[in-house]
């Protein structure tokens, strides 16, 4: 079949820039590559990181590029904002849109995958013969979003990344059949506990006596970051735990030094010792950071759809203590994770929690082997065959 992926215009795929959902979709076009399953061809926002990029050499997916930052672009987005405004999402998103929608439509596709932005579809007319498929990643479509049933209506299939994003788009329909749940995927390999790690303990100023936990994701209020501190804030008699955060705002684009990573660092004063904001780290070293840390904290206080951020946590083989939001609770197991409730005594329940483990090493132990024993199953090789078993 001739499928067309039409990215959702923030960043580039190949995912030079880093991106869940585009590494995600690097996963699916490698293995089309090796295995030549469908003709397929990506349309995504232009970066100069892909320049000599090797994932352009492919014979099954081809590239097509809009240019969105460039000094015509810009003009052009402005004159698009002028005449049709504010349609569904910014207008410079809905300019990206637009210029590859003219591409796309010069030629046939038997089926157009609108990656994690479904009100593209709004107003959209399908071409004869092209069955639309939507990808959502996060919770973009219920019966509260905008055009929700005139969206849900054009959607032939609408592929989730977990149970839990299915079952908002229910909430349009209790009968839906269109939904099918894709759990993610991530290099399992680069992640293995027993990979050469370059970075050491003695390098982040920890010791080998340290008891050290570990946050990596977006730096924002949503991840529970601040309780984190507080939970570390209250545990002050326990000097030996230190704690690692690590991430930005926004993946490597966006300023680390934002208002609420500045409010963090003042909150952070009292043990400030203990702990270390590293800033964004390319994916390519997350595994290395994970590798000296004794257990994975992901405090997430929204419902968070599927985050990587705990498979990868898992594929290390560490202990995890997170929460009962969103589709966590689908990513992880009782023998490797103490899940909480997010509500008014979490960040008590976060501080026992960091106790229990730092206390109990051989309930560390049995934690962390369970997660990698879990892990196995969330390998971009099974994600991949589960992507195209959808696709049909």
């Amino acid at each position: 079949m001739k499928i067309a992926i039409l990215t959702s215009g923030i960043l580039p795929v190949p995912a030079v820039r880093g991106g869940a959902v585009e590494n995600h979709i690097d996963f699916y076009l490698k293995y089309n590559h090796e295995h030549h399953l469908h003709d397929m061809t990506v349309f995504s926002v232009w970066d100069e990181n892909i320049t000599g990029h090797p994932a352009l050499e492919s014979d099954a997916n081809h590239y097509v590029y809009i240019e969105v930052k460039s000094l015509m672009a810009k003009i052009r987005k402005n004159l698009h904002y002028k005449i049709h405004g504010e349609k569904y999402y910014h207008y410079t998103i809905e300019y990206y849109f637009r210029e590859a929608w003219k591409r796309l439509t010069k030629q046939h596709y038997d089926i157009i995958l609108l990656d994690n932005r479904p009100g593209y579809a709004a107003g959209m007319e399908v071409p004869a013969g092209t069955s639309l498929y939507l990808y959502l990643h996060n919770d973009l479509l219920n019966s509260q979003t905008k055009a929700a049933q005139e969206i849900y209506d054009k959607a032939s299939r609408i592929l989730t990344v977990s149970d839990y994003i299915a079952s908002c788009v229910r909430t349009i329909n209790p009968n839906d059949t269109k939904c099918i749940p894709i759990l993610n995927g991530i290099d399992t390999e680069a992640f293995s506990p027993t990979a050469k790690t370059s970075i050491t303990r003695r390098q982040m100023g920890f010791t080998d006596d340290d008891f050290i936990m570990v946050f990596s994701g977006r730096v924002t209020p949503e991840k529970g970051v601040r309780e984190l501190i507080e939970a570390i804030t209250r545990l002050k008699d326990h000097p030996r735990m230190k704690l690692l955060i690590i991430g930005s705002p926004f993946y490597g684009d966006t300023a680390d030094e934002d208002e609420f990573v500045k409010a963090l660092k003042l909150q952070a004063k009292p043990v400030e010792d203990r702990i270390r904001f590293t800033g964004f780290i390319p994916y390519s070293q997350m595994p290395d950071y994970l590798r000296i840390s004794d257990v994975a904290v992901i405090p997430s206080l929204w419902d968070d759809p599927c985050p990587n951020t705990v498979l990868e946590a898992q594929a290390v083989g560490l202990p995890i203590i997170t929460t009962r939001r969103g589709g966590i609770p689908e990513e992880v197991t009782e023998e490797g994770a103490v899940m909480l409730t997010t509500d008014e005594n979490f960040t008590a329940n976060l501080t026992s929690a960091i106790l229990d483990l730092y206390l109990h090493p051989e309930k560390r132990l049995a934690m962390g082997k369970a997660s990698l024993a879990h892990s196995a199953y969330y390998n971009k090789q099974r994600y991949a065959e589960d992507f195209f078993k959808a696709i049909g």
